[in-house]
């Protein structure tokens, strides 16, 4: 009975009255993917409508192919030259991509009620992970910019006030202002705690002659594959 439930609609050949189920299904399961992407997070109003319409396009094109080999391999171009016009995503957006395509694969083979119990598995998977909050390594990373007088020499001027305040610490770019007479660097650093950086702002202002000091967020781009 239960894999009755399974089996696919249609064997080898389909009706319109199966391409019409099949692509109704495909549309209801691609609604649900875009819905879920867009919980909880920022996303395009175009790339959600990519989302509701891959899988029902998807199943067509396989139910179009159905065995021809030489069909096959035009289309495997044609999403190769698709994949190449399109920008990079975030990791989130492929998997929702390729979750689009997946689904469009089980609706073309006539495994509508297969692609559904995968459509609402994954779905509620990315739901629960979209309420879980995972501690990053980088909560405590800052972008540090300090300008000094250009006699200062900034090589180890500071090594003891980053031991003391920090776990790690880079410098990153050095530049020069005010017509040379100043100096302005940039260092990645990573707190030991936020707790003491008022205090460490302070003792800097101690060694740059009380210039110009910023601790900002580091400037880090959504996790892309």
């Amino acid at each position: 009975m239960l894999n009755d439930l399974f089996s696919a609609i249609y064997t080898d050949t389909f009706s319109t009255g199966i391409y019409l189920i099949c692509t109704a299904v495909s549309l209801v399961l691609g609604a649900a993917i875009a819905f879920t992407v867009s919980f909880r997070s920022k996303t395009s109003k175009s790339f959600l409508l990519a989302l509701f319409l891959i899988p029902a396009i998807v199943q067509t094109v396989i139910m179009l192919v159905n065995g021809n080999v030489g069909t096959g391999v035009a289309v495997m171009g044609a999403f190769s030259l698709v994949r190449f016009r399109s920008v990079a995503g975030s990791a989130k957006e492929i998997v929702a991509i390729f979750l689009a395509m997946a689904t469009g694969l089980a609706t073309a083979m006539g495994y509508i009620t297969l692609a559904a119990l995968f459509v609402v598995i994954i779905c509620i998977a990315m739901i629960i992970l979209g309420f879980v909050r995972f501690k990053q390594r980088d909560d405590l990373s800052r972008d540090l910019k300090i300008t000094i007088p250009e006699d200062l020499n900034y090589a180890h001027e500071f090594d003891d006030l980053f031991e003391k305040y920090t776990k790690a610490s880079k410098l990153l770019t050095v530049k020069t202002g005010s017509m040379g007479s100043l100096y302005k660097l940039t260092y990645r650093i990573e707190l030991k705690t936020e707790d003491e950086v008022q205090r460490f702002i302070n003792e800097l202002r101690c060694r740059n002659g009380n210039l110009e000091i910023a601790v900002l967020m580091p400037a880090v781009e959504e996790n892309r594959l």
